[in-house]
């Protein structure tokens, strides 16, 4: 039986056919993971773009917030109402057609003293923070060795771990300086110290209050601002947990004008001693920017900046200076 000339062919054939089939899977697979590739790039630059504008919408609520300090009661609502009142206005929803920010003015002396409060309120704060008990009681101990010195500058135990780090370097052994301080004490994590968030049932973010929220090197051995202190704080002096929630139900439907408001609470702890009219001189700005999407909701990138200010006098132009600026303090990016 004699082979054709075709049937030659025809293996050839199929084996050619086999290639261009994969060589069509690899282009296929090649265009693929380029458009994939393209897709995240675009992905990415828009959220950048739109970090960069919500950065911007943030600060320029930093910026009016400087402006209804200097201008006192000059800027009024539609109620004919203030829009600002120093020692009663602490946040502000501050709506623009790109977006929405969170302006908050935050007293230091509302925060407990990082330099010296007692042990035992530092551990409450923690505990109220989520922290674990023997977390807690281990963060304080870093925190008091911190601010403390030892006997003739020797190494403390604690010394002779962050000499084992990398980079390694001892406890400062004295007053904080600054509260960032706080995250290389050991047990400090960026989340106990910034905050954190979580979502609600609807999908919402719900932020967490930090360490820095509660702590600072300028806070209070005395009376707390009562219109801006964190709920935490006021558990870790001693005031009672449902009181605590009573009183921040009371200042969301408005400010605390009178403490004869708190009458009512009046058996709801120790703590409630440390509750006053009183806003310092010393106050951190910080303005939180969401921008508007195509469909009216808010978008999930988050921008936060925020300024420490010390409020001067009148015969002052202007009547503030800004001691520290700080952009994205926040983790949520």
């Amino acid at each position: 039986m004699k082979t054709t000339t075709i049937d030659c062919l025809r293996p050839r054939k199929g084996a050619a056919l086999l290639l261009v089939l994969w060589l069509t899977a690899a282009l296929s697979a090649i265009a693929f993971t380029l458009a994939n590739s393209v897709r995240g790039e675009i992905e990415r630059s828009s959220t950048d773009a739109d970090g960069l504008k919500a950065y911007y919408l943030a600060e320029g609520a930093i910026d009016r917030l400087l402006v209804y300090i200097e201008s006192g009661p000059a800027f009024v609502a539609p109620d004919g109402k203030p829009l600002f009142e120093r020692g009663r206005t602490h946040v502000l929803m501050l709506k623009s057609p790109t977006g929405l920010v969170r302006a908050e003015y935050i007293p230091e002396n509302s925060k407990l003293s990082v330099n010296f409060s007692p042990p035992g309120e530092l551990r409450r704060l923690l505990v109220a923070l989520g922290t674990d008990p023997a977390r807690a009681q281990a963060i304080v101990a870093g925190i008091v060795d911190w601010r403390e010195g030892t006997p003739g500058g020797s190494f403390s135990e604690l010394d002779q771990f962050y000499m084992s780090l990398a980079p390694s370097f001892r406890a400062r052994h004295a007053s904080l300086e600054e509260i960032e301080e706080l995250l290389l004490v050991r047990g400090v994590t960026p989340d106990l110290f910034y905050g954190s968030y979580t979502r609600d049932a609807e999908g919402r973010l719900i932020p967490h209050n930090g360490l820095r929220d509660c702590l600072s090197v300028y806070g209070s051995l005395g009376a707390l601002d009562v219109n801006s202190v964190a709920p935490e704080v006021m558990v870790a002096v001693g005031v009672a947990p449902e009181t605590v929630a009573a009183i921040v139900a009371l200042r969301k439907v408005q400010p605390i004008r009178d403490m004869a408001q708190l009458a009512a609470f009046s058996n709801g702890g120790p703590g409630m001693a440390r509750l006053g009219m009183t806003s310092g001189d010393i106050v951190t700005l910080r303005a939180t920017a969401q921008l508007w999407l195509s469909n009216g909701q808010l978008s999930d990138v988050h921008r936060t900046v925020s300024a420490m200010v010390k409020l001067l006098g009148p015969e002052w132009d202007p009547p503030f200076h800004i001691m520290r600026w700080y952009d994205n303090p926040s983790t949520l990016q």
